[in-house]
């Protein structure tokens, strides 16, 4: 197997803080990106999902509802969707 160097840039506090996860993995760095490298390859892709775990207003005002459905202690309660499905 032929290897070659791969030089990049990353935040201090970053390193040290993956190194120290991968530390008590028993992996060092340069396992640690192989193994991402090698598991993009074969998903043919970033192996784990990007996005941003921002919710939209509709969902922060069902977030809020079921808050304050929660703690109101008149707020009718549901045993099973069966329940639920009859009180709609």
């Amino acid at each position: 197997m032929m290897t070659t160097n791969l030089n990049i840039r990353i935040d201090k506090d970053i390193k040290d803080q993956a190194e120290g996860i991968f530390n008590e993995l028993g992996i060092n760095m340069t396992t640690a990106v192989n193994i991402f490298l090698r598991t993009a390859i074969r998903e043919h892709g970033i192996p784990f999902e990007l996005k941003l775990d921002v919710p939209n207003e509709i969902t922060v005002a069902a977030i809020e509802e079921g808050k304050r459905m929660m703690s109101d202690p008149l707020a009718p309660r549901y045993s099973s969707m069966d329940d639920l499905k009859a009180a709609l």
